[in-house]
C-alpha cells in the first residue's frame, strides 16, 4: 500500500536573501524602479515599500527622492488598504535611482534586515492571516508615509514613521503580528511626538511674540 506523500512546504525566502540577489543583479549602475520591482518578483511590493523606506532612517542623502520615494509607497499602501492589487503608474516606475545608490542602500539595509531576521518569525497570527486586518495595516503605513511627506524642520521626524511602516511593512512578509504590534506603538509614539514638538513650539513663538510686544 502506497501512502501518499504530503506536499513539501518551502518557507519564503529570507528578507536578506532576496537584497543579497538584488545587490549582484544591480552593481554599481542607474536602475529604475521597474527594474526593482521586475527582479524582487512575488513580494516585488512590499519588498519595494521596506527599501523605499529605509533611506527615511538611515544617513543617506535623499536629493530629489523623499518625495518620490514616499509618493510611492503612499499609492503601494493605499491600493492596499482598499484591497486591490498594488500599482504604480510608468511615471514612477520609469523613475531612474542614480548608479550606486542602490547598493549602498543595500548594504546598510542588511544591517537592519539581518537583525530584525534574528527575531522575526510566524506569531500572532490573528494580526496577519485576515484580509481586512491587513488593509488597515496598509492604511496605518499610508498615514506613515504621509508624515514622511510632510516638509517639517523637526529633529527625527521621519525617523519614527519610518520604523513604524519598515515594521508593519516586515511582520506581514514575515507573518510576524507582535512585529506589526510594535509598529503600531512606533506609529503613536510619532504622533504624540510631532504633536509635543508643535504644542512647545508654539509656545516659544507665542513667548516670542509676547517678549516683542514688551515696551
Amino acid at each position: 500500500m502506497n501512502i501518499p506523500l504530503l506536499p513539501v512546504v518551502h518557507p519564503p525566502r529570507k528578507l536578506s536573501a532576496e537584497l543579497a540577489d538584488l545587490r549582484v543583479r544591480v552593481a554599481e549602475r542607474a536602475v529604475t524602479i521597474r527594474e526593482l520591482l521586475y527582479v524582487l518578483k512575488g513580494r516585488a511590493y512590499m519588498l519595494l515599500v521596506i527599501l523605499l523606506t529605509l533611506p527615511f532612517l538611515l544617513p543617506l542623502p535623499l536629493p530629489g527622492l523623499s518625495t518620490p520615494f514616499g509618493f510611492a509607497i503612499i499609492l503601494i499602501c493605499l491600493r492596499l488598504a482598499l484591497g486591490q492589487r498594488p500599482w504604480l503608474p510608468k511615471s514612477v516606475q520609469r523613475r531612474q535611482l542614480p548608479a550606486g545608490f542602490i547598493p549602498r542602500l543595500l548594504d546598510l539595509a542588511a544591517k537592519i534586515i539581518g537583525g530584525l531576521e534574528r527575531v522575526l518569525r510566524p506569531r500572532w497570527l490573528v494580526l496577519t492571516e485576515h484580509a481586512l486586518i491587513r488593509q488597515l495595516h496598509a492604511l496605518v503605513m499610508v498615514a506613515g508615509a504621509a508624515i514622511l511627506l510632510l516638509p517639517l524642520p523637526i529633529p527625527f521626524s521621519n525617523g519614527l514613521p519610518a520604523w513604524s511602516i519598515l515594521l508593519v511593512a516586515s511582520g506581514l512578509l514575515e507573518r510576524d503580528g507582535r512585529a506589526i504590534a510594535l509598529g503600531y506603538v512606533v506609529f503613536a509614539l510619532s504622533v504624540v511626538y510631532l504633536w509635543l514638538f508643535g504644542e512647545a513650539a508654539q509656545g516659544l513663538v507665542e513667548a516670542g511674540m509676547k517678549w516683542l510686544r514688551r515696551p
